[in-house]
């Protein structure tokens, strides 16, 4: 008996399962990999959350999408959260708080051997969080299904683009966002969230980097997009908007970002290049931004385009004290599901 046999797509969403749909995760096509991780963001904390929120906001959507018929059949689950990484995090979040804190009070000297000791244990347990997710990817491409990595903040998806890049050999990274995430191990965290694309960028399979909707950035990071030679290219939302305003349409900006990609794209989507309006209790919210359609619109360019997406993320969506984020952020990730029709 088939997974979908008996189901219902008009009924009410029941809860338990990813948007209410009659998968596991073995007769899933897609299996998404959820990762409660907030521990080295340097605003706003509450990512880690997001799993959770999704998961249970998910229930609430209607499965239809112009141009994809039944597109509830692809087949989508989620594996299970992992609490060990839960509740590492939210020991280690306070801890964060106090070593931030000490930063931005002048880094005083008396108290700077607990400070490294503070930073030295993030560092540590990161590193592992990275190799977990790593090897979570590997393990369910091994299964045969494609794979959606949910943060948690930006920090969480490298070890998942690091997988895909082993396995399709080399590819390119599309990244949505507000930050150029390009730091350099950002207030010593080797693994922050401002840093996930400069750590990206280390791995020579990474053969391009092109990021959408930039707006907040240091010199430091436009510095390494002058520096790559082209490897790194971005699309700001001043110049967007600029154009935009001078009446060149989102096609035609859309053709042009599609143009920078290789054949093979990785999605990174930071909730965070859209609208804050869209995501208001993200960690790091910058006003500007996308609305939901215009990304979903690239997406779909890409696919048209005839170029593979290998993989993606969504991250950086914090809950907050009501669901409408998590809202759009089931929407978001489905949307991003079925890209792999």
């Amino acid at each position: 008996m088939s997974a979908i046999d008996g189901f219902n797509p008009n009924g009410v969403g029941v809860k338990g399962t990813l948007f209410g749909l009659p998968f596991n995760t073995d007769n899933a096509k897609v299996v998404v990999i959820p990762v409660p991780w907030d521990v080295t963001v340097s605003y706003g904390s509450g990512t880690a959350h997001a799993p959770m929120a999704i998961l249970a906001a998910s229930s609430q959507i209607d499965y239809e999408i112009p141009d994809i018929p039944d597109a509830w059949k692809l087949g989508v689950a989620m594996a299970e959260i992992p609490d060990v990484w839960y509740s590492l995090a939210k020991t280690l979040r306070p801890k964060a708080e106090q070593y931030i804190t000490w930063l931005e009070n002048g880094s005083t000297s008396d108290l700077e051997s607990d400070m490294k000791n503070i930073l030295d244990e993030i560092n540590r347990e990161c590193d592992q969080l990275m190799t977990y997710v790593e090897q979570e990817s590997n393990y369910w491409h091994k299964q045969g299904k494609m794979t959606v990595l949910l943060g948690g903040d930006h920090s969480t998806p490298l070890g998942h683009i690091q997988a895909c890049a082993a396995r399709e050999g080399s590819i390119g990274v599309l990244q949505i966002d507000a930050h150029a995430d390009l730091r350099n191990a950002y207030e010593g965290f080797k693994y922050s969230h401002a840093s996930i694309m400069r750590n990206v960028i280390q791995n020579e399979a990474i053969t391009h980097l092109v990021q959408v909707g930039i707006r907040d950035y240091c010199k430091e990071e436009a510095d390494v997009v002058t520096a790559s030679n082209g490897r790194v290219v971005s699309f700001y939302d001043q110049h967007l908007k600029a154009a935009h305003y001078q009446g060149i349409n989102w096609e035609k900006q859309c053709n042009e970002i599609v143009a920078a990609l290789p054949q093979k794209v990785y999605i990174s989507f930071d909730i965070d290049g859209l609208d804050p309006k869209l995501c208001p209790n993200t960690g790091t919210p910058v006003p500007g931004g996308f609305e939901l359609d215009q990304v979903n619109f690239l997406f779909m360019k890409i696919k048209e385009s005839g170029r593979k997406i290998v993989g993606a993320d969504l991250t950086e969506v914090s809950p907050g004290t009501n669901e409408w984020d998590a809202n759009v952020g089931a929407r978001a990730l489905y949307n991003l599901v079925n890209l792999f029709h």
